[in-house]
């Protein structure tokens, strides 16, 4: 039996959690469907692009994430304190990115006056997105439903694209963090749709190779410009 969600995630055992969701219905988010011979490979950046986005907008870090031909996974940090030192007003502004949010929370954003006996329907939306922003749950919603809107639309279907529930698996302690980070970044290898790190496409292991390529290569940029001088 399925257990509720709030009941796999304890913030005061490990911030750190292992996610992934899979495609229903033969769909596939990229790659090539061997059923139907359809390439969906331009998929692929619809996920990293909302992925990247939903982290700048939510306490949660990508610590690594891997977009596969019919699922994708990822490891999520939930960062709780960043959340609790939102101001009230930034709170509003990063839920505000995702949801237009109520007609009090507009207001507050914009500075406009709100009445004291509106005040407790305001404290109250935004206690609650301040959960949210620091919620699995809602990270993984604000990923996977923009995604299935725009593959049902360019499918001409409807329904769902995903499975009901995401899979999570608390991280419990570092050795069982980075095991996991190099399981989920290493996948594109192991499943052969990449050879090399350099090569493993919109994967968080691509991002960090190229960043340490580019601190390397300003080193050396560096050095050189020193024995000039």
């Amino acid at each position: 039996m399925a257990r509720p969600r709030s009941t796999q995630v304890s913030i005061e055992d490990t911030p750190f959690y292992h996610c992934s969701s899979r495609t229903v219905r033969r769909a596939f988010l990229t790659g090539v469907d061997d059923y139907t011979g359809k390439s969906y490979e331009h998929r692929r950046e619809w996920i990293e692009t909302q992925i990247l986005s939903l982290a700048d907008i939510f306490a949660i870090d990508v610590a690594a994430y891997a977009v596969m031909s019919n699922h994708l996974h990822l490891v999520l940090r939930i960062d709780i304190d960043l959340a609790n030192n939102w101001s009230d007003r930034e709170v509003v502004e990063q839920w505000h990115q995702l949801f237009k949010g109520t007609e009090f929370t507009q207001r507050f954003a914009r500075d406009e006056l709100v009445e004291a006996r509106q005040l407790p329907q305001l404290k109250h939306s935004i206690a609650e997105y301040r959960s949210r922003l620091c919620d699995i749950s809602w990270f993984m919603r604000c990923l996977n439903e923009p995604i299935a809107r725009k593959a049902n639309q360019e499918d001409k279907c409807t329904g769902h694209f995903g499975e009901g529930r995401f899979k999570s698996q608390a991280l419990l302690g570092e050795a069982a963090v980075l095991t996991c980070m190099a399981y989920v970044e290493l996948n594109p290898i192991r499943a052969k749709m990449a050879t090399t790190p350099e090569t493993s496409d919109y994967t968080s292991l691509q991002l960090r190779v190229k960043a340490a390529c580019k601190v390397s290569n300003l080193q050396s940029y560096c050095h050189l410009s020193a024995m000039r001088a």
